[in-house]
């Protein structure tokens, strides 16, 4: 039996408890209702164990509505727009609906922007009868597991990142069976070109750990040919997905889950055949990737402004 971690604050013991759930990702949040009325405290907690876990469950949250969600998300930092292109379906919630697009790849979202956010808030509202988990990597993991010969290399590693790898590019070469849906979802993807060159290895803003920036986004490596790329991109790739480097989420209804996209990826596992699937995310504003170096990621094309402010992150006061 796996005991909570009480969390303690200046007048005693809260009732949040914190369960870790892997050695390198992972914790579910018990004994709090989510809510936009959490104090300072609690909301600090909440942070702090994201920060360590990377990514966070809450059950039972069946009094979340998008608006209470959103409430929520706005105590933990500055909402973005629902999306960069995908703008027709929500302002500040994206739902992640079956019918449109499957993530059934690895990625860290919206890396083709400059400011890649800080964080996203999935929340369960129509689950399939079987199927349709989500699985969650730690990039810190990868990199803190990577030999030094390799360490060398990616720290001097910066990648190209496009929107052109929408989340419908892993459909096994059967673009031309893809439902209507699903086209109109990928035209819009693509509607307006995002290109930015990023490190490899960032340096994370609020932790100060370095952790390994890539995923499905990736185009192609600066300076090396796309042959040269390809391998080393799955090289690095299988560093990252080793399966301790993971954990997997069976999702209920009410379950809301929270990830540092800063810290991780995440791929949806498109298991549940044709059957409806429906979560509302909502994403909050990152900063500017930093590499070890000290150097900024780099826009080639596309102005994310209208999408998301840049939010350099400070300490939550409590």
């Amino acid at each position: 039996m796996v005991l909570g971690r009480p969390v303690a604050d200046g007048d005693g013991v809260s009732s949040l408890r914190v369960v870790k759930l892997g050695a390198h990702i992972g914790a579910r949040i018990d004994g709090i209702d989510v809510s936009g009325n959490l104090d300072v405290r609690t909301v600090s907690a909440i942070n702090a164990a994201l920060l360590e876990h990377k990514v966070i469950f809450f059950r039972g949250q069946h009094q979340l509505d998008d608006e209470g969600q959103l409430a929520f998300a706005r105590l933990l930092g500055t909402p973005t727009g629902a999306h960069p292109t995908v703008t027709s379906r929500g302002d500040r919630i994206l739902p992640i609906d079956s019918r449109y697009d499957r993530a059934n790849s690895w990625h860290t979202d919206v890396t083709f922007v400059d400011r890649i956010p800080k964080a996203s808030l999935l929340r369960a509202v129509t689950l399939p009868n079987y199927g349709g988990t989500t699985t969650w990597a730690s990039t810190e993991a990868a990199y803190d597991r990577l030999p030094e010969a390799l360490r060398a290399l990616v720290e001097k590693l910066w990648a190209v990142h496009t929107n052109q790898y929408d989340y419908a590019a892993d459909y096994d070469g059967r673009h031309d069976q893809l439902a209507e849906t699903e086209r109109q979802y990928r035209a819009e993807f693509e509607s307006e070109y995002y290109e930015t060159e990023h490190p490899v290895v960032r340096v994370h803003p609020e932790t100060g750990k370095r952790v390994l920036l890539l995923g499905h986004f990736v185009k192609q490596f600066v300076g090396l040919s796309a042959a040269e790329s390809a391998t080393l991109f799955q090289l690095l790739q299988n560093r990252v997905i080793k399966l301790e480097n993971t954990i997997r989420w069976n999702w209920e209804l009410g379950d809301l889950a929270i990830w540092d996209n800063r810290a991780t990826q995440h791929y949806a596992v498109s298991d549940y055949d044709d059957q409806y699937r429906r979560l509302s995310r909502i994403t909050l504003a990152g900063d500017v990737p930093i590499d070890v170096h000290g150097r900024h990621s780099r826009v080639i094309a596309g102005d994310a402004s209208r999408y998301s402010e840049v939010v350099v992150p400070v300490a939550l006061a409590g």
